[in-house]
């Protein structure tokens, strides 16, 4: 980066091509403040060089947005990603694929703050259009319907939600392979809504299977990986194993709040439910005791 610093100038897009590729390290190794100061540096400097509109200059608008979505700074997040997807929907058209990718993050957004009518509305969208192009079995398509059904299991409405990823896991598992990632988020989300209609056995078989799964392919400590156990602990709650759960969710919470850092949505979650558990367990003995 420094180097093209000194070749190209700071304005060049060679140089912030470089910058961008650093700050999305900085996001994949979870070090998110430094990869916003990179990301904002180079969205001031598009703007000024390359103009609001440019491709360049909304993909990074895309990327901070991003780095926004993973520290659970939803608010932030949206405001970006409403002017982005507006943008491309006015230069590139409704159904380019960027425009589809940047309504799917938005419809996301919306579902992380429980905006469900919303993100259902767009989601259907984006669904619809890829489903014709560029077709049902097309990674992207899978994805959004993928997110589909979580908005639908997150209302409630666990049949709907069960047939859609049962569907994508199956093309999933025929088109990526069983241990891909995307495969194995499908098949958590599946175990999430057997959980939640309390069909304890059927979603500890698939956490157990997932969480060994993805330590060997992600890692232990990877974010995803813990999500995973964060529900196997919920799981476990469910079926009165309380000892086991609390200890499960000890163990998340910790690594979340190492990995993630403690104001984290996802280590505040596990944080609520291990207070809240070890709580009740201190009732319930001193109900037993008086």
């Amino acid at each position: 980066m420094e180097a093209r610093k000194k070749l190209f100038g700071l304005e060049h897009k060679e140089t912030l091509s470089s910058i961008v590729i650093v700050g999305l390290a900085y996001g994949l190794g979870g070090r998110w403040k430094e990869a916003e100061e990179l990301e904002v540096q180079v969205i001031e400097t598009c703007q000024r060089v390359l103009g609001k509109e440019h491709p360049f200059t909304l993909n990074s608008m895309a990327n901070l947005a991003s780095t926004y979505w993973n520290q659970g700074r939803w608010k932030g997040a949206e405001e970006l990603e409403v002017r982005v997807t507006e943008t491309k929907k006015r230069v590139l058209g409704e159904e380019h694929p960027s425009t589809l990718s940047s309504m799917a993050n938005l419809a996301s957004t919306y579902r992380n703050q429980g905006r469900w009518k919303e993100a259902e509305e767009l989601e259907v969208r984006v669904t619809k259009t890829k489903k014709r192009v560029p077709g049902e079995e097309h990674p992207s398509t899978l994805s959004s319907i993928a997110n589909l059904a979580l908005i639908y299991g997150n209302q409630g409405r666990w049949k709907e939600a069960e047939e859609l990823d049962v569907q994508v896991i199956e093309i999933r598992q025929r088109v990526l392979g069983k241990e891909h990632p995307h495969t194995l988020t499908s098949i958590a989300n599946l175990a999430s809504i057997y959980r939640n209609q309390g069909r304890w056995k059927e979603a500890e078989e698939l956490e157990i299977q997932v969480i060994k799964t993805k330590q060997i392919v992600l890692g232990k400590e990877h974010p995803d990986t813990l999500t995973t156990i964060n529900n196997l602990a919920f799981t476990w709650k469910g079926q009165g194993r309380a000892i086991e759960a609390i200890s499960l969710m000890e163990r998340c919470f910790q690594l979340r709040k190492h990995i993630l850092g403690p104001g984290h949505p996802d280590t505040e979650t596990s944080l609520e439910a291990l207070y809240r558990w070890e709580n009740k367990g201190y009732e319930l003995d001193q109900n037993l005791s008086n």
